[in-house]
């Protein structure tokens, strides 16, 4: 009955679309991803992909499902053109062959947003897929997304998606994050 009660007191905090399934893109004035990776002598070396798409979509069981699009060939390091041309080059992202960086993530239930917990999904990375988790970090309001950032990060190693250049100058650990905002409106 609890889980019946708060099912139905979810369904009433949606807007009328999405209840009925659609999705709710994310805002791309509002939002930001980005990533970070370590050099061998600590310095944290800070990216951003200016450029993105992403939405949250309502599946008709009432789960959601995040798709996320970001497209490597505008990733900048704010300030250093020389490390963003490194960033964007064939030892790295490879924007000429890979433009973009994919993650589809699997159904989760609609309380993952705002309590937090982790988000398995698949990483397409220069062309390489694997699974991969994004942390998503408990909310801190009643409407996530809309008053307040989603906020989350997911580590992988770089090596697994072909990325091995300059393994003795940096880690092979690459984070990447996100603080997202939503569009007040879903789609159907």
């Amino acid at each position: 009955m609890r889980r019946l009660r708060a099912a139905l007191l979810l369904l009433l905090l949606l807007p009328p679309a999405a209840a009925a399934g659609g999705h709710i893109a994310l805002d791309p004035q509002r939002s930001h991803f980005g990533f970070e990776i370590r050099t061998r002598l600590g310095q944290r070396i800070e990216g951003q992909f200016p450029r993105f798409e992403g939405r949250i979509e309502i599946l008709a069981d009432g789960r959601r499902q995040v798709r996320l699009r970001m497209f490597s060939q505008y990733v900048e390091i704010p300030g250093k053109p020389r490390y963003t041309g490194w960033m964007r080059g064939e030892d790295f992202f490879d924007t000429q062959r890979h433009p973009v960086v994919e993650f589809d993530s699997l159904p989760f239930e609609p309380e993952l947003v705002s309590e937090g917990g982790d988000l398995q999904g698949t990483l397409t990375l220069r062309g390489i897929r694997h699974r991969e988790t994004l942390r998503l970090m408990p909310a801190g309001c009643d409407r996530p997304g809309y008053d307040c950032d989603l906020v989350g990060r997911g580590t992988v190693l770089r090596g697994r998606y072909g990325m091995d250049g300059w393994h003795i100058a940096l880690s092979d650990r690459v984070t990447f994050l996100m603080r997202g905002r939503l569009t007040e409106v879903p789609t159907p």
